[in-house]
């Protein structure tokens, strides 16, 4: 079987992250391509589609989620995920078991003896008139007849239980605003789809598909750890003849779209910045096609990071129109001078064009 190293599998990611060269394809294509964006932190999709599209307008982003044509919800591995309102639909139920066990990962015992089923109903009850409310007012309303578990663990839960949407105005461009919260069917006018009944776990199935387009090749145990769901055993075993397989250097298998772009291991990266908790990064259970491990504990803490021959050399962070990069490893003069070329790219993004300020630490 043909072992990919580390250097292949680092193009082949990039090349399907969009970050080998910048794609010129509409916002809401590149959000479905992705598989969604991390978005607990409401600005951060902006600067993940700046780095991966041509000539990216904010706008292009803020209107598609006014239109709820893409939504802010708990998904993948519970955090909140910006993805267009079909992927929202069609993926929810299956994430409904792997959302409820997160939150009871936590506050099992804050909710012993609390029925679920009649949580969730009484959930859909308060919220059926369709005003939304913030997480907090929800669990006090719900606190009157369950006082003891305390408003974050319903509230927590209540996310997990009833597929809901942040709304706008949180996560428009260069605005802040609380977490309101509504139903997701309310807010998109159509039901999200049912899980399987039958076994055949088509939505799984779909799920590997999208992961290994935009994530791939990727071993098994990396699709859980993107989507925090069980591995998908039966999609696996269900699509495994149209796959095909190669072995990292540690021989983990792994799987692949038989015409999915593997780019020559000397293809040249780009320098690119990333947004806080980009899924490039957090996408995989192996890290180490894209990061060293002796940094992998900064992808969780919400750092942002500078690729340099495709691969996290830097983090940086922006004050007052100046992007300041702090250095991880050594960087050649070549580097810091592509560095600083994107990171002026990227202040006059930020700014307006009113500053193209860059500052190596």
């Amino acid at each position: 079987m043909t072992v990919l190293d580390t250097r292949a599998l680092n193009r082949a990611t990039l090349a399907r992250q969009l970050l080998l060269a910048r794609a010129d394809v509409p916002v809401l294509d590149a959000v479905a391509h992705l598989g969604g964006l991390q978005a607990q932190e409401p600005q951060e999709p902006f600067v993940g589609l700046w780095t991966r599209l041509r000539d990216f307008d904010p706008a292009q982003l803020s209107d598609p989620l006014v239109q709820r044509r893409v939504v802010r919800t708990h998904l993948m591995r519970r955090t909140v995920h910006l993805v267009t309102a079909e992927d929202a639909l069609a993926w929810r139920a299956r994430h409904d078991a792997m959302l409820r066990q997160r939150v009871l990962g936590v506050y099992r015992g804050e909710l012993a003896g609390v029925d679920l089923d009649e949580l969730a109903a009484a959930g859909r009850e308060l919220m059926a008139d369709g005003q939304p409310r913030s997480m907090t007012e929800l669990a006090r309303a719900l606190a009157e007849r369950w006082p003891t578990p305390g408003p974050r663990a319903l509230g927590e839960m209540l996310m997990a239980l009833v597929p809901v949407v942040q709304l706008p105005p949180r996560g428009l461009w260069r605005t802040k605003a609380g977490v309101r919260n509504a139903p997701l069917a309310s807010w998109l006018g159509r039901e999200a789809a049912p899980a399987s009944p039958d076994g055949t776990d088509p939505v799984g199935q779909a799920l590997l598909r999208r992961y290994l387009a935009a994530f791939g090749p990727a071993a098994s145990a990396d699709l859980r750890a993107w989507c925090g769901l069980a591995g998908l055993p039966a999609a696996v075993a269900a699509l495994r003849g149209e796959l095909v397989t190669f072995r990292d250097e540690r021989g983990r298998e792994l799987l692949d779209l038989p015409d999915a772009p593997r780019p020559d291991p000397d293809t040249p990266a780009p320098v690119r910045f990333l947004p806080a908790f980009d899924n490039v990064v957090l996408g995989f259970q192996d890290r180490t096609r894209i990061i060293d491990d002796d940094h992998r504990g900064l992808s969780v803490t919400g750092a942002r990071f500078v690729l340099v021959d495709g691969r996290v050399a830097a983090t940086w962070t922006v004050e007052a129109g100046t992007v300041t990069v702090t250095p991880l490893v050594r960087l050649s003069r070549a580097d810091r001078s592509a560095v600083t070329e994107e990171g002026a790219a990227l202040a006059a993004f930020l700014s307006d064009k009113d500053s193209h300020r860059v500052q190596i630490s």
